[in-house]
């Protein structure tokens, strides 16, 4: 134990000589040591919502806070922060398949994954590590405990960074925690963290092949096709926070598409709209109910679109090939690659938010053009809509406003698993 913390402090002189000019660290290092947080009990994990889907629970799960090094969207010195999942007791002691996680869309920049209470955290407890998988998730760069000044949203190679060094984190990580891993790792992902997990796939099989073997990947309810969602005329749900996330982010790192702010954004959204997501302190409620973003007076997403936006920003957008943000959009598409491993693409066709038809079928399309065989596609809207029959009969608008955030992941996920289960 004593040279292990050693080691722990070595690699954190490391990371600070770093962040001071000196000598790079290595990305995937700890940076602190890792810490159980709590353990997830069996019978804990069996009482929750998702044991229909999930079947019980074969393990405990030790959930442990990670801080590791990796790069910023410039390859700059940074770190970030995130969980392992860590199956336990007696009858979970053979070596753990991998499967990395990247989560959805976030706005609260202190929200991290470590943290035995957080939703997300407990589906992938439940559904991966108490069915003895281990399972690393990272809370990607400017959230929680990264120094990164703001998080690079729906940049392909940052997003694909952060995952890959969480992995090299876990690996990091695990003996310590009394585990072992079988060397076998899943890519999976939801959302924002769909096109996450398909960007470290990609990046994994191109050029680190020799160091992670990826059993499988499956992607989620992800937006592959970003150039193709610039072109919709009509606006997705959730575009007031998806869209000026992304615009602002991409500004920060191409630094082109918009020479002032209030080229791009109207009054008042413009004043602060740089720094604002993530938000310290707000969440997707109260940045409409503060007036930070539309969307409190019940705005369609075409209004919110328009309160937000110069119409000669958006309507460039749509219409001119050599338009900035249509580039940049283009730059972070992942239609350009052919896996080896086996892919699951999962979505509901009724998702207002990533519209299946305009990212999953694309991007199904792309790799049925390269002949490939060994991708699947899934839709699971039939489910929610008999699940969900009753809500959509009574209410369509709260239907389709939990589609995205609440129906649609652990049906996918349990497709997900199906495809691991398989190749584990």
């Amino acid at each position: 134990m004593a040279s292990f913390k050693l080691s722990l402090s070595l690699i954190s002189a490391a990371a600070l000589l770093a962040a001071c000019g000196g000598s790079d660290p290595v990305n995937g290092a700890l940076i602190d040591p890792p810490s159980t947080l709590a353990t997830l009990t069996k019978a804990q994990l069996d009482g929750g919502p998702l044991l229909g889907l999930s079947g019980k629970a074969k393990c405990d799960v030790k959930v442990i806070s990670l801080n590791y090094v990796t790069p910023g969207a410039k390859g700059e010195s940074s770190n970030a922060s995130g969980v392992l999942l860590l199956p336990s007791g007696a009858d979970c002691t053979a070596a753990a398949p991998l499967v990395a996680y990247a989560k959805g869309t976030d706005v609260q920049k202190p929200r991290t994954l470590a943290n035995p209470l957080d939703s997300e955290t407990g589906l992938l407890a439940a559904m991966y590590a108490g069915q003895g998988y281990a399972v690393v998730a990272t809370d990607y760069l400017g959230f929680a405990k990264s120094n990164y000044s703001y998080h690079p949203y729906l940049h392909a190679d940052s997003e694909a960074t952060s995952v890959i060094d969480s992995i090299r984190a876990a690996r990091n990580a695990v003996s310590s925690q009394g585990g072992s891993l079988n060397g076998k790792v899943m890519l999976t992902g939801y959302s924002q963290g769909g096109h996450a997990s398909m960007a470290a796939h990609r990046e994994i099989e191109k050029n680190l092949s020799g160091e992670i073997k990826v059993a499988a990947g499956a992607h989620l309810a992800g937006p592959y096709n970003l150039s193709g969602s610039m072109k919709l005329t009509e606006a997705i749900a959730g575009y007031q926070f998806f869209v000026p996330y992304l615009v602002t982010a991409w500004q920060k790192i191409y630094g082109n598409l918009y020479s002032n702010v209030n080229d791009a954004f109207k009054a008042p959204y413009a004043a602060g709209i740089e720094s604002l997501l993530p938000s310290p302190n707000l969440n997707y409620t109260t940045l409409v109910t503060s007036g930070k973003l539309p969307g409190m007076k019940g705005e369609t997403p075409n209004q919110a679109r328009d309160a937000l936006f110069q119409s000669a920003f958006s309507s460039d957008i749509l219409t001119n090939p050599n338009n900035a943000t249509f580039l940049a959009a283009k730059k972070n598409d992942l239609l350009d690659w052919a896996p080896k491993s086996q892919v699951l693409l999962c979505g509901g066709s009724g998702d207002p938010t990533v519209p299946p038809a305009i990212h999953q079928t694309v991007m199904k399309a792309a790799f049925d053009a390269k002949g490939l065989t060994n991708v699947q596609s899934v839709d699971v809207d039939p489910t929610i809509q008999a699940v969900y029959a009753k809500v959509l009969a009574e209410d369509p608008i709260a239907y389709y406003g939990n589609y995205h955030g609440t129906y649609e992941p652990p049906f996918c996920h349990a497709a997900a698993k199906s495809l691991f289960d398989a190749v584990k």
